[in-house]
């Protein structure tokens, strides 16, 4: 049953009596959270909800509880000495100017530039690269404070018309503009309530975009959204007039991402229920007697169109290839029994991008990057020589194009830009940041160790030459498994802080995650999802017996579905670190599909309403649900944000107050709500830089440790 206003009122009065706790010196209480009534009823076994009120986002009483919370927080993390020795040495290593890859449209070449403190990145154009950079759009300009940002952007085909989206506070509800590239000014109205979608022009016509129907209620944070559908947009018409070009309700589908191919011959579009897996549709936009035609309609395999040549379509798929392959068609008669391979599957996960008139195939070998050249009929060209072990990016270009723009990035490597002569297949540094960095005193391995049920799992060890394997390192371990997403080498900034200071790095490629093709995320989703945890667990008994670390000097984290592999860890294992962080995850794993897009995630988890062995099974690890009373757990700096719409805040609300209440240690269990802000896109750099310092901070001097004094 639901609580009354009444009850709302009683608990506002008792929402700061506090609750003594046994907390670490700085905190001598946590804000008392009222528990409600609230009973939900799963099979016939009642599950209490208590803090159910935390997930009105908008109501006062919750504001009063963020408030309250954010005061405790903040009061502890500004009592921690070495902070600003943190903010001002991150900045230090911020301070450089970045790059993003050059993209040519129309006569001019455009690409993202960062002085390294700028709240958002900047877009710039040239005609000649290296020469007479004019600044073209400063996000920075669109509030005072950066939460307002550029997110996705399309040209038309000439280049002469520009789509952007514009996002608040960083949420999926969006606006597009579109500009005129030469006069630089607004043609037609704003676009309003677009959720997160792509723009796909056709000529200078007009763009295809998709979107959710606006919540009734206005609330755009918690509301669940159900089916996509899919718009035409003529330019300087208005909004209300845009064509609907596929109902996502009438298909029962959820997503819907449309693309146009180069030569603006195919409309075609993925259609999905879950964010595994996509059914394929495709129009010939040279016909106009053409409907839609279907080419996949299942749900089972991922499937996309790389490229056509006339009326044959490329195909990048993992139907009946679980590490993928690329197959040809005719589009008058493009369905599964047609297809011929051009690249058949590989015994490492594949991925294609074309550019130059060639196709390129992304191999993933152990989780690193290897590229290899082909030409339309499937022919090896040559294997692409790479600088080192590391992971490529943006290996891409249009048809025509004689080269391409890339980065490389690895742990110890940062981005770095290198042009490519597709022709005869030679790499140029193209530009390179200007970093106080040596990746010489560094050393990167790569570790093979046991999970509990005998799998083979890989992980990146990353720390300073010379280190003491003594058990004292302190240690931050990331995780995430999940959705099929692979953790690759990756130059990560904001790390050098913690490798300089003599901390270690380490990056684990979990299950559920995509390293080794649709068999390795599928061991991880379901039924399977304690694999994911197990897997974790097991990376840090690895890091104890080769003693790297020990418990008390391990801090574990993870975001989005890899706070969930936090949530979990800390539940099911409280003893295996000192410190814990998770930020933005799903806790709440009974009602997570019934906010925002957390259906389209029943793929991935299973949800409680599918069965009751998949409700006993979600029960037995949800976050929030296996907390227990009276059990000391690490230290918790829980971090989320207000505006999140993707994995809506109430997770980490409920999760915090259930463990404040709960916990019989001496450690703290706080949680940081970072406002204005949401899932992560376009935070401003400044929110940022506040984010690694506390986290920093929070996990050192919970480990005892104050690195900036000299032993």
């Amino acid at each position: 049953m639901k609580y009354s206003i009444i009850v709302f009122f009683i608990s506002l009065f008792i929402l700061f009596s506090g609750k003594i706790c046994n907390a670490q010196d700085s905190i001598s209480y946590y804000p008392r959270t009222f528990k409600d009534t609230t009973v939900d009823e799963y099979f016939g076994t009642k599950i209490a909800d208590p803090y159910s009120w935390l997930e009105d986002n908008n109501s006062a009483q919750t504001k009063a509880w963020i408030n309250a919370e954010n005061k405790l927080t903040f009061s502890y993390l500004n009592k921690i000495t070495f902070k600003d020795t943190i903010r001002a040495r991150l900045k230090e290593i911020l301070k450089y100017e970045r790059y993003d890859v050059p993209v040519k449209a129309g006569s001019y070449y455009y690409f993202l530039k960062n002085n390294g403190l700028q709240n958002q990145w900047v877009l710039y154009r040239t005609k000649e690269l290296g020469e007479n950079e004019e600044l073209f759009i400063n996000p920075n300009n669109f509030s005072k404070d950066g939460t307002v940002s550029m997110s996705k952007k399309s040209f038309s085909r000439d280049g002469s018309l520009l789509a952007y989206q514009i996002s608040e506070k960083g949420s999926d509800w969006r606006k597009i503009v579109v500009i005129n590239t030469q006069t630089k000014k607004q043609i037609g109205d704003t676009l309003f309530n677009i959720f997160d979608s792509r723009i796909s022009w056709i000529s200078n016509e007009g763009f295809y975009y998709s979107t959710f129907d606006k919540p009734k209620d206005g609330s755009k944070l918690s509301v669940s959204t159900q089916y996509d559908k899919l718009f035409f947009h003529k330019l300087n018409d208005k909004q209300e007039n845009d064509k609907l070009i596929f109902d996502g309700k009438e298909h029962n589908i959820r997503y819907l991402r449309a693309y146009i191919t180069e030569d603006e011959r195919f409309l075609y579009f993925k259609a999905a229920k879950s964010t595994s897996g996509n059914g394929l549709y495709i129009k010939d936009l040279y016909n106009d007697s053409s409907i839609i035609d279907t080419i996949v309609k299942s749900f089972n395999n991922r499937i996309t169109i790389l490229d056509n040549i006339g009326s044959k379509l490329l195909i990048s798929t993992n139907y009946n290839a679980p590490n993928n392959r690329l197959v040809k068609v005719d589009a008058s008669n493009p369905k599964p029994e047609n297809w011929e391979d051009v690249i058949p599957e590989n015994k490492n996960v594949t991925s294609f991008t074309k550019g130059g008139g060639y196709i390129f195939a992304t191999r993933m070998q152990n989780v690193k990057s290897q590229i290899i050249q082909y030409n339309y009929n499937g022919k090896i060209i040559r294997k692409v020589n790479l600088p080192t072990i590391g992971t490529t990016k943006n290996f891409e270009a249009k048809k025509n194009d004689k080269y391409l723009y890339y980065t490389f990035t690895s742990f110890t490597y940062p981005s770095t830009i290198f042009k490519y002569d597709i022709l005869n297949g030679t790499s140029e540094l193209y530009w390179k940041p200007n970093i106080s960095f040596n990746p010489d005193d560094y050393i990167t391995k790569q570790v093979f160790y046991e999970s509990k049920d005998g799998t083979i799992v890989p992980m990146f060890i990353v720390h300073k030459k010379g280190i003491k394997l003594n058990s004292k390192n302190p240690t931050y371990m990331y995780g995430y498994g999940g959705f099929n997403t692979s953790l690759k080498p990756l130059f990560y900034l904001e790390n050098l802080i913690w490798l300089e200071n003599g901390g270690i790095y380490v990056h684990t490629n979990l299950r559920g995650g995509g390293e080794y093709g649709e068999s390795w995320h599928k061991a991880g989703t379901k039924m399977q999802k304690q694999n994911v945890f197990d897997d974790f667990i097991a990376a840090a008994e690895y890091l104890f017996k080769e003693k790297y670390t020990s418990n008390q000097y391990l801090a574990i984290s993870g975001t989005s579905n890899g706070g969930l592999l936090i949530g979990a860890t800390i539940t099911q294992r409280p003893d295996l670190a000192k410190v814990a962080l998770p930020t933005v995850g799903l806790m709440d794993m009974l009602k997570y599909q019934k906010f925002t897009s957390g259906a389209g995630w029943a793929k991935e988890y299973g949800t409680s309403d599918d069965s009751e062995d998949m409700f006993k099974y979600l029960l037995n690890y949800s976050p929030l649900h296996t907390i227990k009373k009276g059990v000391s757990y690490p230290a918790i700096l829980i971090a989320t944000a207000d505006h999140d719409n993707r994995v809506v805040p109430s997770h980490s609300f409920k999760f915090a107050a259930t463990l404040q209440d709960n916990t019989n240690g001496d450690n703290p269990i706080l949680i940081r709500i970072e406002t204005n802000s949401g899932h992560g896109g376009g935070t401003p750099i400044s929110k940022l830089i506040e984010q690694v310092v506390d986290r920093f901070a929070f996990t050192w001097y919970n480990m005892g440790l104050n690195p900036f004094v000299k032993k």
